[in-house]
């Protein structure tokens, strides 16, 4: 049984004649009835009595026209479904670092959702490990490189980092880090701090950067920050590599899980976030 044959059944009982469905389908009126037969062939009952007025249901065409509609309803939920699909639509979870979620991803954000009024966006903040195996998160913005699962990841920018201070005045002897002992996400960061003098210098512990940019544009201390930030909020770049020449710079990891790869909605705010580190890239990476 050719199953295509079924809206040439219901074609058929809905207009009574060969040339209403083969108007209704774009069909030629020989193929609607050689169509017919090979369903009637297939079937093994006759589903039509012939007259020169048209086609009328015989009693097992009947009894099957209630199956051919409900057949012809789950198509077109199927179709309709994947139409859904196809659209930019439903509910995608973002996990990223603080740097970059108000200046870039945002912004960046903002037209697609405008566009799609279906679409919803959760941006996840955290500096600890985010398991997307658990579905924590759709896709992950990160500063370390995930090593382990069935992950689709790519470099998609540096973020630079310089030791920066109030924006005018002596040097304040205080430090402004992170809380230590400190989360894997910032651990780097923190050891920059103390190739600095963190650990010999008094210190004001702030777990979030936008709290201690405030920190330093007060004058209440010194320390490593994105320049990003910095540069935004005015800071003085006291320097721009360790004591030791090296440069302080995070390499930026995008991870989607293999099997969203092909997800329309998760592809859209992916894709989306790429442009926009792409063109923001030198002001992500320099001083």
């Amino acid at each position: 049984m050719n199953w295509d044959d079924t809206r040439i059944f219901l074609a058929l009982a809905r207009t009574g004649t060969l040339s209403g469905v083969a108007q209704t389908l774009g069909l030629g009126v020989a193929t609607v009835s050689r169509r017919v037969d090979r369903l009637e062939q297939a079937l093994g009952v006759p589903l039509f009595l012939r007259h020169q007025s048209g086609y009328r249901l015989t009693d097992q065409g009947e009894a099957l026209l209630p199956r051919a509609e409900e057949a012809e309803q789950a198509i077109q939920g199927f179709s309709q479904g994947a139409g859904a699909e196809a659209e930019v639509a439903g509910l995608v979870r973002l996990a990223s670092f603080e740097t970059i979620v108000a200046p870039i991803i945002v912004p960046a954000l903002a037209p697609l959702l405008g566009r799609h009024s279906g679409l919803d966006v959760e941006i996840l903040f955290s500096a600890a490990v985010v398991n997307l195996h658990r579905r924590d998160a759709d896709l992950a913005l990160r500063l370390l490189r995930p090593e382990h699962g069935h992950l689709l990841v790519r470099q998609v920018g540096v973020l630079g980092v310089g030791f920066y201070g109030p924006p005018s005045g002596a040097r304040p002897e205080r430090f402004v880090t992170f809380p230590f002992p400190e989360e894997s996400g910032v651990k780097l960061q923190v050891e920059w701090a103390r190739a600095f003098g963190a650990d010999q210098a008094p210190r004001l512990a702030v777990n979030t950067l936008a709290g201690q940019v405030e920190a330093m544009a007060r004058g209440v201390g010194v320390g490593v920050l994105p320049h990003l930030l910095a540069r935004a909020a005015g800071l003085r770049l006291l320097a721009d590599r360790l004591p030791d020449g090296s440069a302080m710079e995070h390499p930026i990891y995008m991870a989607i899980h293999a099997d969203l790869a092909a997800s329309r909605r998760v592809r859209a705010v992916a894709d989306t976030l790429i442009e926009a580190l792409e063109a923001r890239r030198a002001e992500l990476a320099e001083p």
